[in-house]
């Protein structure tokens, strides 16, 4: 069991066409529909907290901003998770140790976190591989709202589906309910998104920001 703290989360979403994204999902795997759609999100945060087992503490590596695009994937067992395109830590010893232990895409980049008043900002600019990647969130933070359906459907992810070793597995995982609240967009600079090679389908969803939750992982389940 792993547990984690997920602080300081923005949410950016687009919808893109299920047929364009298809080929992103491992074996045993489809994209997640909402309504008939699917989406790709833009999810930088901060990383606290992270302990193995009932109390072993992790300070280096427990500890970071990231950012991620993600996809929404479900499987024949109806398991639902995210399917990760990359994922920026500025943790370079994360990297390969996630990469080899569950093919998750890590890579390393120099990353920044810093609030303005009811304003925060997310700069990365990857270093590895394809160095000078770079994506620039800020969001000014506003009242509690309640998400809709898909906003849940969107954030209230259970697990991830990842390819390793020949193999798709699903990690579990379960957080409390996200207490969310509005984010205005004042500035999107992101290359992360084209550069995993999704193309969006429509205009952005409603941004959305959480102080954070606590999540736990569960040990790998074979999918395929």
């Amino acid at each position: 069991m792993v547990d984690q703290y997920w602080a300081d989360v923005t949410f950016l979403h687009w919808p893109v066409r299920p047929a364009d994204v298809a080929r992103f999902y491992p074996v045993g795997t489809r994209p997640d529909l909402f309504d008939g759609k699917t989406y790709v999100g833009l999810v930088p945060f901060t990383m606290r907290h992270t302990n193995l087992g009932r109390g072993l503490a992790l300070p280096y590596f427990g500890a970071f901003h990231e950012t991620n695009v993600r996809l929404y994937s479900v499987d024949a067992a109806g398991r639902h998770g995210v399917v990760f395109l990359s994922l920026e830590t500025a943790r370079l010893a994360v990297v390969p140790v996630v990469r080899a232990a569950l093919g998750v895409p890590y890579c390393w980049a120099q990353m920044r976190v810093s609030r303005s008043g009811g304003r925060i900002t997310y700069d990365s600019e990857r270093r590895w591989p394809r160095p000078g990647l770079r994506s620039r969130v800020t969001v000014h933070v506003g009242d509690p709202v309640q998400p809709t359906a898909l906003e849940t459907w969107l954030t209230a992810r259970w697990g991830a589906h990842t390819h390793k070793a020949g193999r798709t597995w699903w990690v579990p995982n379960e957080h409390d309910p996200w207490p969310l609240r509005a984010a205005e967009v004042v500035e999107v600079e992101d290359g992360l998104v084209e550069a995993a090679g999704v193309a969006v389908a429509n205009a952005r969803l409603r941004a959305l920001y959480s102080p954070g939750v606590h999540a736990r992982f569960g040990p790998p389940v074979r999918v395929q």
